[in-house]
């Protein structure tokens, strides 16, 4: 093989620093191309077992990854509903590498999901198919991994076996880990993530032993498409970077005792040291033009839009001084140690990536895991493990560096890594069962049929065992998710099943011209600039226009009126209010009962259906019927030049005490004027204080107008009237008595208050309450 290396390719012994190590180490830890090979009568029983662990992974996949994968989850969280949506852009021929809706994200998962819903329609199941297959992949590649990582021990002997027994244990796990049946089930882009980079390795670590061009170049090509994934896979250069660098010292040793038994002055030293094969070159060549020619698209997006590659980045960094309150590195180490945590002690708490708190491995996984890390570690040496260690360490990165919005550990962000976790479980668990033929060798077994009993147990026993808890592990995690799961009225509304619901019967109902439905949100999120359902939009797809408000828009009356006119000839309006909303979607209700006609109401499951005809839109919409007069000029160029109190649809006057029984919602209407130049962004705060003067409660809103793509104040229009209305509820607890409602306004950035001119007084009072007392006092 050499001779026809060196005849054909140049091929010499003097290869690059990095080069030479890696190409000695490969040599002889994974042995020749023609792979593992096993003893004549263990043969037939090897390929009967790798074939059923192939079909037991099958199985398994099918069934936790695939199995009722349009109806669970039960409808479209708003992440994979904005692929969907960037989806319908690609089928009407628009094309990105890059999309900027909701916050920016790559393609793949774009492009795949116009794929399923090109072949399978709008529905769920085209939404979450593609990374569903892509999770289910990821088992198999790392089944592969496992064979060519451990196909050869440290003196080049095969060891067939023992990378059966790993990659099995690795794949198996994987395929029925709960956390990742939930992710994978979950519509997540992440889930390339991990395929992708396994394929990488898989195809780079077989093509570089092989000397086989046609692998290393789609090894290559799998690279350039990892930036298409997910934002951890910017990390992956630096994985090729530090292993390849691993090679080094031991090179710099090996050629250094070379060049004292050969003699020679430093030149010709340094000369050989510099030389490489050009069957390496070629291959490293071949490797960097493919990953370069794939991700070239996307690397010039980034090149001509460098926003849109810290567009998310820059949301959840720990350098962000808004995220991290100044303690970089106390929030970087404090990540790492939880995400550290998530294997086997601390889990993600986000109800659609996980049973809330329960850790990525459990006890025994983690002991494995952890013992395995510990065994690679001691055996560094290996190119293998020097591997898996760096790709755990690189690939745990972007999870320590973000901080999101629930605490730490992101399953999500840290699926990098999960290729490499159960490749070191595997190898834990093979590491565990040698050391038990160790100590029972040592132990001198007294008769040579004992010591084959032994043996024979020590073969067969940890295979049992390992079988068996991974099918135990499978039923947890098929209870765990379609029963314990399902059954969780969070993981319901994680996914909107209620809207899922909605479009569904929309789509079924007979609309005539003139009709339009809109439809309320009280969800604590918005996307962006609108408040929007995206799964929603996606799977509508009625005649009718629809329309999603967010019910606790501060404009709201103003935002429906205003998206009336615009609409011109409206003959009907159906307002589709679910059950589970509050007062603040009852407004919506209020408001077109106001300017409308209602008609009647349809009563589905988990929403109504109400319709309204004859809307007036005339004139400027608003909740009250009447402004009290109260003008306040703050020092801050903004005005307040009129309130109002309401309950319910009832407007409350102000002018005397106000009589508050047990149902204390109320609403308040505020009006401003902001003066020319104001380049300051307010909130204000509502403050209840009783006959005391102490603060008993507060509710705080940043001023933000829907209707102008939720507007600051430094954004509004210098002299016009802007109405904003806030819903305000009177804490239960507090006793019957007398107490003052009063108003400040300040700077959402630098907290300080603004005051009214020529009072110099931040808080001005609006009204007196008083409270009745309640029965469960």
């Amino acid at each position: 093989m050499r001779d026809f290396l060196r005849r054909h390719f140049g091929y010499s012994k003097l290869l690059s620093p990095i080069h030479y190590r890696m190409t000695k180490s490969l040599s002889r830890e994974s042995g020749s191309a023609d792979g593992p090979q096993c003893p004549t009568d263990n043969r037939s029983g090897y390929i009967l077992l790798k074939g059923a662990i192939i079909l037991a992974l099958a199985l398994a996949v099918a069934l936790l990854r695939l199995y009722r994968l349009g109806e669970l989850p039960p409808g479209i969280s708003q992440d994979a509903g904005a692929h969907g949506l960037d989806a319908l852009q690609v089928l009407r021929g628009e094309h990105a590498v890059f999309f900027p809706r909701n916050f920016g994200r790559e393609g793949m998962n774009v492009y795949g999901t116009a794929l399923a819903t090109f072949l399978l329609g709008r529905t769920v199941l085209a939404i979450y198919l593609p990374a569903a297959l892509a999770s289910a992949g990821t088992v198999f590649a790392v089944f592969w991994l496992g064979q060519l990582f451990f196909d050869r021990d440290e003196n080049g002997q095969p060891t067939p076996w023992r990378a059966l027994v790993i990659g099995g244990v690795a794949a198996g796990l994987l395929s029925v880990s709960l956390s990742q049946t939930f992710v994978g089930r979950a519509g997540v882009r992440g889930n390339f993530l991990p395929l992708a980079l396994s394929l990488c390795l898989a195809l780079l670590w077989s093509g570089w032993r092989k000397r086989s061009l046609w692998q290393i170049a789609l090894s290559g090509a799998c690279a350039g498409l990892l930036p298409y994934t997910y934002i951890p896979a910017r990390f992956v250069p630096f994985l090729f970077l530090f292993f390849g660098l691993s090679f080094l010292p031991s090179f710099v040793k090996d050629r250094t005792r070379e060049g004292k038994r050969r003699g020679g002055d430093i030149s010709n030293w340094l000369a050989r040291i510099a030389s490489s094969s050009k069957v390496e070159q070629q291959m490293i060549e071949v490797f960097l033009g493919c990953a370069a020619l794939v991700a070239a698209p996307i690397l010039l997006h980034f090149s001509l839009h460098p926003d849109h590659f810290f567009m998310r980045s820059d949301l959840v960094s720990v350098f962000q001084t808004h995220m991290s309150q100044g303690e970089t590195l106390g929030t970087f180490l404090k990540n790492t140690w939880s995400h550290i945590l998530a294997f086997g002690f601390r889990g993600d708490w986000a109800t659609r990536h996980n049973i809330p708190f329960r850790p990525m491995l459990n006890i025994w996984e983690a002991s494995f895991f952890w013992f395995g890390v510990a065994m690679a570690g001691w055996n560094i040496q290996r190119s293998a493990n020097r591997l898996l260690l760096l790709w755990l360490l690189i690939l745990l990165l972007p999870a320590a560096l973000a901080i999101g919005m629930m605490p730490p550990p992101s399953f999500i962000r840290m699926i990098g890594v999960v290729p490499a976790v159960y490749l070191l479980i595997g190898f834990g668990f093979w590491e565990s069962v040698q050391l038990l033929r160790r100590l029972g060798d040592a132990s001198q077994v007294p008769t040579n049929l004992l010591s084959r009993t032994y043996r024979t147990g020590l073969t067969v026993v940890p295979g049992v065992v390992i079988a068996g808890l991974v099918l135990i592990q499978g039923v947890n995690t098929y209870n765990a998710y379609f029963i314990e799961g399902a059954a969780n009225p969070r993981f319901q509304r994680e996914f909107n099943s209620t809207w899922n619901d909605a479009a569904q019967v929309l789509n079924a109902m007979p609309s005539k011209t003139g009709t339009v439905y809109f439809l309320t949100s009280e969800d604590d999120m918005h996307y962006g600039f609108e408040y929007v359902n995206f799964g929603f939009e996606y799977l509508y797809q009625g005649a009718a226009p629809a329309y999603v408000f967010h019910a606790r828009t501060l404009d709201l009356a103003a935002m429906i009126e205003s998206t009336l006119r615009k609409l011109g000839r409206v003959t009907d309006v159906r307002l589709v209010q679910f059950t589970e909303d509050g007062t603040h979607s009852a407004h919506v209700f209020h408001v077109l009962d106001k300017y409308g006609r209602y008609l009647a109401s349809d009563k589905h499951h988990q929403f109504n259906i109400h319709t309204f005809t004859d809307v007036v839109v005339d004139h400027p919409w608003t909740l009250y019927d009447y402004l009290e007069q109260l003008t306040v000029h703050y020092d801050g160029d903004i005005s307040l030049v009129g309130f109002a109190v309401g309950e319910g649809e009832r407007q409350l006057s102000t002018q005397h005490t106000l009589s508050l029984n047990c149902n204390r919602s109320l609403w308040v209407a505020l009006q401003w004027q902001v003066h020319a130049g104001l380049d300051v962004d307010y909130a204000v705060s509502l403050r209840i204080h009783d006959a005391e003067g102490t603060r008993v409660h507060q509710n705080d809103q940043w001023l933000l107008l829907g209707r102008l793509y939720n507007a600051p104040t430094s954004r509004w229009m210098a002299g016009e009237p802007v109405d904003t209305h806030i819903n305000f509820t009177v804490p239960p607890d507090l006793s019957q008595g007398e107490y003052e409602l009063r108003l400040i306004v300040y700077d959402i950035k630098t907290l300080n208050p603004t005051v009214e001119i020529d009072v110099w007084e931040p808080e001005v009072v609006l009204t007196r309450l008083r409270l009745a007392e309640c029965g469960g006092k």
